[in-house]
């Protein structure tokens, strides 16, 4: 039963939100939802679901193996990156935790080739092979996004979905204010409701 219910689910998923294809961390930042009803549904809830999320991205491969300390680790990161998005969409402070999480996060890998020394082939550069550090590699991409769209004159149209009981983050593109058509049409639906209800006196 627990399955069907979590299939339903996430057939609900509404398309990728204004901005998350281009913006790696817009689409981490937005993998947990907050569906109608009280329902949420967390996309890197568990090492297998996270697997295929960093897969889809190009950011793992299929077969990498995550464990649920790598999973957290995501997860993790995806709530700092939130709380900056928020800070940035609302005009206030970032909290200095959420910083130090993203700036961490970029510095923990090597971002050029290293220089290696053997017998066989004297010296050389090698880039360390990712899958000896997937999930730093793939933290260090995200968060690399995350700090590159905060900097960028895309920061000015970061904003929270208007669509109660949505969660999710989007660029705005002139006035809309949704992730999606559904979020849309549930504003705009909410909006009558009120006015219905408040009548011609409100």
């Amino acid at each position: 039963m627990r399955k069907v219910k979590e299939s339903l689910m996430e057939e609900a998923v509404p398309p990728p939100a204004r901005g998350e294809e281009e913006h790696l961390s817009l689409a981490l930042a937005n993998s947990a939802l907050a569906l109608p009803g009280g329902h949420t549904l967390d996309l890197l809830s568990t090492p297998a679901r996270a697997n295929h999320w960093l897969a889809e991205r190009d950011l793992a491969p299929l077969d990498a193996g995550m464990r649920e300390m790598c999973a957290a680790q995501l997860r993790a990161m995806r709530e700092q990156v939130r709380s900056l998005f928020a800070a940035r969409a609302a005009g206030l402070p970032a909290l200095p935790a959420a910083v130090a999480a993203v700036n961490d996060a970029m510095t923990r890998v090597p971002t050029a080739p290293l220089l290696k020394w053997d017998d066989e082939s004297g010296p050389h550069r090698v880039t360390p092979h990712p899958t000896s550090a997937i999930v730093d590699h793939a933290l260090a991409a995200l968060a690399a996004d995350a700090a590159d769209l905060l900097t960028s004159p895309d920061a000015e149209r970061l904003t929270a979905c208007g669509s109660s009981p949505c969660n999710r983050y989007l660029l705005r593109h002139g006035r809309r204010h949704w992730c999606s058509t559904r979020c849309g049409d549930r504003a705009r639906a909410a909006r009558a409701y009120a006015r219905r209800t408040q009548g011609p006196d409100a």
